[in-house]
């Protein structure tokens, strides 16, 4: 796996560990400044960039992940198949690739801006708050996955009926639906009328 600075350790002259920092915006999208990751999501939220990726096998299936129980915000929930926050100065579309590689072990064979989202969602079991500005992207994936077990608990390629009969029975991130929505054009584009998304 690369080194980068969400693999890193860091480490300050006092010996503990360097804060991961977002970026925070208006309601346009226009960065207005930074926060602490964990700050940013403390209720009310601040509003950050943050990115959804959504990658499909050539069957036109999504693949979907169950994040690790270890992870401190929405743990053991199913959800897309990579999300996360870019740097600050690092493009969405830069921080998307990066991420997919360092939770799935894979780089997408193709992957495309699909849009932006805007949401508010309290998580209510954690009482965290994902006050965000969402960059969409799908794309392919053709490689076989390597997880990061630290990062991903299990993944899943699922069809549309497949996606709602796991919804009805598991649990999933409360920002699922809302990004799927909001990609669902591009979603359609890039799969084609008979996958049914």
């Amino acid at each position: 796996m690369p080194i980068t600075p969400a693999t890193a350790t860091h480490s300050s002259s006092n010996g503990t560990a360097d804060a991961i920092l977002l970026e925070l915006v208006d309601e346009n999208g226009v960065t207005i400044g930074t926060a602490e990751k964990l700050s940013a999501h403390q209720p009310p939220g601040q509003l950050h960039r943050a990115f959804s990726v959504f990658l499909f096998d050539e069957r036109g299936r999504l693949l979907i992940q169950q994040r690790a129980l270890g992870k401190y915000h929405s743990p053991g929930v199913w959800s897309n198949t990579c999300c996360g926050h870019p740097y600050p100065g690092e493009a969405p579309f830069a921080a998307a690739a990066r991420r997919t590689y360092e939770e799935l072990g894979v780089s997408p064979s193709l992957l495309a801006e699909a849009g932006t989202v805007r949401y508010n969602h309290p998580d209510p079991a954690s009482g965290l708050v994902e006050q965000e500005y969402n960059h969409l992207f799908v794309g392919l994936v053709q490689a076989e996955l390597r997880p990061d077990p630290e990062e991903v608990a299990q993944t899943a390629f699922v069809s549309p009926a497949e996606l709602a009969e796991r919804h009805a029975a598991d649990t999933f991130s409360a920002w699922f639906m809302t990004v799927l929505d909001a990609a669902r054009p591009a979603v359609r584009e890039l799969t084609g009328s008979s996958a049914d998304w």
